[in-house]
């Protein structure tokens, strides 16, 4: 089960919950997870947020594995131009 943490952007969604454990074995089912369990945090977090599982951080990450014991932590895109 993967230890989920979110930044305050993600708290009128959660109730003000950051951490919680989420099981997933890709991005994509954790967001489909996220999405379920608070309902338009999954949109969300998949336009406005980048991935980092285990300290690596993904912008495109749908498929990106995520173990059974990763941190994965969301964090906001970083935009250019």
């Amino acid at each position: 089960m993967a230890r989920v943490a979110l930044n305050s952007d993600c708290a009128a969604f959660t109730g003000g919950a950051t951490e919680f454990d989420i099981p997933a074995a890709t991005v994509r089912e954790l967001i489909t997870a996220l999405d379920a369990r608070f309902p338009g945090l999954g949109d969300y977090a998949d336009r406005r947020m980048a991935v980092a599982i285990d300290g690596e951080i993904h912008q495109d990450a749908w498929f990106s594995p995520i173990g059974p014991d990763s941190e994965v932590v969301f964090i906001p895109k970083i935009g250019g131009g």
